[in-house]
């Protein structure tokens, strides 16, 4: 029985998406978890706290960014806003809304034409079949932007780990 029980356990801590040995990255007051394939890369722009990618089995490797500007930003709504904005005309958006220790989450799925280019830039290309994967992660001390954005097959085959990684400092 004891060998059964030893088995199962460690049968169950094997199966759990996030493990001791994951990456961690520190974003503010929240620490994720980078569970593989995500691995850390380098951001060239200032705003950008930290950059990670994904290639799923078949698809494109993408880039997850993360931003944090402190207790600002704008908060949840404006930045929804914003990034459903960032798509031609009116995106498929499909929003998930949280609350985990205190910190409220806004996750987002919007796929459409996506209007590509640097922020305040009005030279924009239009990228037809894109899905973008944003969370506002809103808690008591800073508040964490993550987006992903690439053709909709790529983006779909990484929905789950984006949502683990972005869940991820909130995991017991």
């Amino acid at each position: 029985m004891k060998a059964f029980l030893i088995a199962a356990f460690l049968g169950l801590a094997a199966a759990t998406t996030l493990r001791a040995e994951d990456a961690k990255l520190a974003i503010g007051q929240f620490n994720f978890a980078l569970p593989s394939p995500w691995k850390e890369a380098e951001s060239t722009s200032p705003m950008v706290k930290a950059l990670v990618k994904h290639a799923p089995e078949g698809g494109t490797a993408l880039e997850a960014k993360f931003f944090d500007f402190g207790s600002d930003g704008g908060g949840i709504e404006a930045n929804v806003k914003r990034w459903v904005g960032m798509f031609e005309g009116t995106p498929e958006v499909k929003r998930e809304d949280l609350e985990k220790d205190g910190t409220k989450i806004a996750l987002l799925t919007a796929t459409g034409t996506f209007l590509d280019g640097p922020a305040m830039s009005p030279q924009k290309t239009p990228r037809p079949g894109y899905t973008m994967l944003g969370a506002v992660l809103n808690g008591p001390q800073s508040t964490c932007f993550i987006r992903l954005t690439g053709p909709k097959d790529d983006v779909a085959k990484m929905q789950e780990a984006f949502k683990t990684m972005v869940l991820s400092p909130f995991a017991k």
